[in-house]
């Protein structure tokens, strides 16, 4: 049987989330919409930020990058060719 948990509200994804609408763990291209279903998986607790980070050898501080622009600019910000507009200079 399947373990349903809900996510947080977000009008542009499911409100129910389960582990078969996680992308594979052999995910190679990170469209948009993988990524924000990742962050989306971890927030609700489907998923625990070590799982998600070793499931697709993700760095910590690529995920919580992921979460920034998810959450600053939403899921646009998240496509590799407009990073550079989003992310602050140093």
């Amino acid at each position: 049987m399947t373990e349903h948990k809900k996510i947080a509200p977000d009008h542009s994804f499911q409100s129910t989330m389960t582990l078969e609408d996680l992308p594979p763990a052999d995910t190679v291209r990170w469209v948009t919409a993988r990524k924000a279903v990742v962050v989306n998986a971890v927030r609700s607790g489907l998923i625990s930020l070590e799982d998600a980070c070793r499931r697709y050898a993700l760095s910590v501080e690529e995920f919580v990058g992921w979460q920034t622009l998810l959450d600053q600019h939403g899921v646009s910000a998240l496509r590799v060719t407009r990073v550079h507009q989003f992310r602050k200079t140093r």
